[in-house]
């Protein structure tokens, strides 16, 4: 695999950056506040986006140290969103960010 010239640290940096967003984009609001706001929940969706490329792009060495950490899922997270973008329910989202993301949150 090619070396990222980013670096393993600004791809944390990255990710806690997006993580920081969407508690911001979502601080105070409820899943029909989530489902109803477009720009909120577009939004989110690209930190998501942002989050799971980053998380690809982290050297292995990196990810095998710390298997506890699910890269696997948010990188297919955010193929996901990527390829079935319009497949995607708002309350699979929701759920995510209210209950996986502050675990993951806790192992960047």
């Amino acid at each position: 695999m090619k070396e990222d010239r980013l670096g393993d640290r600004v791809r944390l940096e990255h990710i806690q950056y997006c993580l920081a967003e969407i508690k911001v984009y979502t601080e105070n609001a409820n899943f029909d506040v989530f489902s109803q706001n477009s720009m909120m929940y577009n939004a989110c969706l690209r930190q998501l986006e942002i989050m799971g490329e980053a998380a690809n792009r982290l050297s292995t060495i990196l990810r095998e140290k710390y298997p506890s950490t699910n890269w696997i899922q948010i990188i297919g997270l955010r193929n996901l969103l990527i390829h079935e973008y319009f497949g995607v329910k708002p309350e699979v989202i929701w759920e995510i960010i209210q209950y996986d993301l502050p675990f993951f949150d806790s192992q960047i």
